[in-house]
């Protein structure tokens, strides 16, 4: 069984986007998978906008779980603090990934925001569900200026915590890209010391499953198989 936790180098990169195309391509390639969101933000109980697990689900036909919500778009810990509900807890969402990967070949856990992000009680973050559970790390990237900047500094904090780096994948990659995003796909790999996997097309969050599925069949490439277990 294996776990992959999709994290990212900042709020807004594709993650989510990135997460769908992993769990199509886990499908299009016989493997039986699970999504785990810990902490939604930005979105209320009643709130007619996506959830992550929603657009998940949309794009790869994968329904996922998600442990705990907050309607206020902040970092998940000041979020629950400002809601008065309850903070998650490490051990729940250990917990919850295990199971999840005692029935499936593949679970995707999806963080929030970045490695540093507080989720819950006692500053827990992303990277603490990794080691945690044993899983690896795929980095979601953006493509424009600044990004070698996140990237390495994100690659730095996975590898302190002694936690496994799969690789970087950009989210979403310009239908018209510029010098800087051109210059970047060549130097990321240079600057991070790990392998740039795959780019997402601008875009292809608004494919349906059936388009979003043939595309991410093939996205990772040679990658595939040490991604999806």
């Amino acid at each position: 069984m294996t776990v992959l936790l999709v994290t990212g180098t900042s709020t807004g990169v594709g993650k989510t986007v990135v997460t769908a195309s992993l769990a199509a391509a886990a499908r299009a390639h016989g493997r039986t998978v699970a999504v785990c969101k810990p902490a939604q933000t930005g979105v209320g109980d009643d709130c007619p906008e996506e959830s992550d697990i929603d657009v998940v689900e949309r794009l790869s036909g994968v329904r996922g779980i998600e442990l705990a919500r907050y309607p206020e778009p902040l970092a998940p810990d000041v979020a629950a603090r400002r809601s008065g509900r309850p903070m998650l807890e490490l051990a729940a969402v250990v917990d919850a990934v295990l199971a999840l990967d005692e029935t499936h070949d593949l679970v995707l856990v999806e963080g929030a925001g970045g490695v540093a992000v507080r989720l819950g009680a006692g500053g827990f973050t992303a990277l603490d569900i990794a080691a945690a559970v044993g899983a690896s790390v795929l980095i979601v990237a953006g493509a424009e200026l600044g990004t070698l900047n996140h990237s390495t500094l994100t690659v730095a904090a996975v590898g302190a915590a002694g936690v496994t780096c799969s690789g970087l994948v950009i989210g979403s990659w310009p239908t018209e890209p510029s010098l800087a995003a051109r210059v970047n796909l060549e130097e990321l790999p240079l600057v991070t010391g790990v392998e740039l996997i795959a780019s997402v097309p601008g875009g292809a969050g608004l494919l349906d499953e059936k388009e979003f599925g043939a595309l991410a069949r093939t996205m990772f490439g040679e990658f595939t198989d040490s991604l999806l277990g």
